[in-house]
């Protein structure tokens, strides 16, 4: 999610805009038919010390429409009790549960490489191990909408943040009654302490209303522009495991095994470079565990120093806007070939968003969806970087409007998007707005960092 900057008057927001009030008059295509029953579904949890949530991350999937082949958790290296309340919460409710135990921890990227190369299902489903599926057909959606069409590489529904009496309602779950029976003194709840729970809150409320924004707005207007989000919300979103395969394929030998610093990022980034999509639904739901508010500092780093880095490994995509033209061209040759070819019909692929796959076109032809990256990059460098340059040679009536100008039209497009709950998420976001101004700034030392890296360390050996 911090892939977006949150600068409402800048041009990647206008970009939004457009695809959303284009959306609004074109009228839906009929959806094909899928029949799910085709597929095999491997769900992978990569696990780090998540005893208080494995138990309600299982049984949410165990609840589930469409039922995978199998579960495989991956534990990296857990110090406390999250392998042993795996394997009695599968032992209790009969889901197909793998444990496969590391003795130190090594990231989630190697998790995702090794199951996608060892696994023979159709779709790898990864769900993080603090994650728990809200809606119940979670699965079968996402799967469906994988194969809706060609050239799909990644499915996911919309996150929303765990709140404690999330946590509290899925104690109800028929599964976790009986793991409770076996366990009677587990706690799968967060410390209950004042000043924890007014942290979590804290983090709660920006994330709710970040993610409002950023789905119902952004990448609303990018999926009708360009059938596709920038990357996958990597909390619950299911791949094509032959696609994340040939991702990891070719890109490990050329870039080693230090991608980035958020792995969803950057295989956002490879599959879009490949000419697949990384496609967004909105009727079903996911609730994911949110840091602390003393620990968003590192989280901001970790999402927004992956961005510029995939931007750094993945160029030819942040210089697409200046292919334009080339694609333009190329585009007419092609219809005019496919007329000359089919008796003067020069009627166009009803998938208006399938392109050819290859970085090869890429790195000639560029991608439409390069255009969102550009915009967020732009933005996510100047935004900062002016309102600091502004404080340095004192203008601050000049910082003054433009924060105003900024938070009054945030807030109104927010309160727009809320539908049915307007007055909730315009006090929503005023609240959040201090929050949100900490992760601009700290973009601005982020960026600074990557420079550091770049151009005086010549540091690239960034985490997994």
């Amino acid at each position: 999610m911090a892939t977006f900057p949150w600068f409402v008057l800048g041009p990647s927001t206008l970009l939004s805009l457009w695809g959303v009030v284009r959306g609004r008059r074109r009228p839906p295509a009929a959806p094909p038919a899928v029949d799910l029953q085709q597929f095999s579904v491997d769900v992978v949890i990569p696990a780090l010390n998540e005893s208080a949530t494995i138990p309600l991350c299982l049984a949410s999937i165990a609840r589930q429409t469409l039922q995978p082949r199998q579960i495989i958790l991956v534990d990296d290296g857990s110090s406390d009790n999250t392998v042993e309340y795996a394997r009695a919460f599968g032992e209790i409710s009969g889901v197909p549960l793998k444990i496969i135990q590391r003795g130190s921890p090594v990231g989630k990227t190697p998790t995702l490489k090794r199951q996608a190369r060892e696994l023979d299902s159709d779709v790898e489903f990864v769900v993080d191990s603090d994650t728990i599926l809200e809606s119940d057909n979670y699965i079968e959606r996402v799967v469906e909408e994988l194969y809706r069409t060609p050239g799909v590489g990644c499915a996911f529904g919309c996150v929303l943040p765990l709140r404690d009496k999330d946590r509290l309602q899925m104690h109800q779950d028929k599964n976790i009654k009986r793991f409770f029976e076996r366990y009677p003194d587990a706690v799968l709840q967060l410390d209950a302490s004042w000043k924890s729970r007014m942290l979590r809150g804290f983090t709660n409320l920006y994330r709710d209303v970040l993610y409002m924004y950023v789905q119902r707005f952004v990448n609303r207007g990018q999926m009708m522009l360009f059938g596709s989000t920038i990357n996958p919300v990597g909390c619950a979103v299911a791949y094509r495991r032959t696609y994340l395969k040939k991702v990891f394929d070719h890109y490990e030998p050329v870039f080693g095994d230090n991608l980035t610093n958020s792995e969803d990022i950057f295989i956002g980034f490879a599959l879009l470079s490949c000419g697949y999509r990384n496609v967004q639904i909105t009727d079903v739901y996911m609730r994911s565990q949110e840091p602390e508010a003393t620990r968003l500092p590192r989280q901001f780093y970790l999402w927004s120093s992956s961005f510029l880095q995939s931007c750094y490994y993945l160029d030819d995509l942040v210089r697409s806007p200046f292919k334009v033209f080339r694609r333009y061209r190329h585009r007419k040759l092609v219809e005019k070939r496919f007329a000359q070819e089919n008796g003067g019909d020069s009627r166009k692929n009803d998938d208006l968003y399938r392109q050819p796959f290859g970085d090869h076109v890429l790195r000639r032809l560029g991608r439409p969806m390069g255009w969102a990256v550009f915009l967020s990059l732009g933005e996510k460098i100047f935004y900062p970087t002016a309102i600091v340059i502004m404080i340095v040679l004192g203008l601050w009536e000049a910082v003054g409007i433009t924060i105003l100008a900024e938070v009054i039209v945030t807030t109104l497009v927010l309160t727009y998007v809320a539908t049915d709950r307007h007055a909730t998420y315009f006090f929503k976001g005023l609240a959040a707005t201090p929050i949100r101004y900490m992760s601009l700034f700290y973009d601005w030392v982020t960026v600074g960092r990557f420079a550091k890296d770049i151009w005086i360390s010549k540091n690239t050996r960034w985490r997994k």
